[in-house]
């Protein structure tokens, strides 16, 4: 399995977000950590990272042979995430 390490951004936006929606969002990372790679994610296109679905969040992150690298979470139907990716 591999190690999680959160971005500064995605610490911040995890201790605001509702309870219900933090859970998926943890139970998601638990997956990815397991297999980082499921049917549902997508590279991005112009950046080195890919990107999976939870519940209404967005989760970009990608992986190296023994870590997970979240990058960045946000809203799945609002641009700021990318406009966030790009300052990142």
């Amino acid at each position: 399995m591999l190690i999680l390490k959160l971005d500064r951004k995605v610490n911040k936006f995890l201790a605001h977000v509702h309870p219900k929606h933090g859970k998926q969002i943890a139970q998601k990372l638990q997956l990815l950590r397991a297999n980082p790679k499921p049917q549902d994610s997508k590279q991005m296109h112009g950046f080195p990272y890919l990107r999976v679905d939870s519940g209404e969040y967005r989760i970009i992150y990608n992986f190296t042979e023994n870590t997970l690298f979240v990058v960045l979470i946000g809203k799945r139907n609002d641009d700021d995430v990318y406009k966030q990716l790009t300052r990142h």
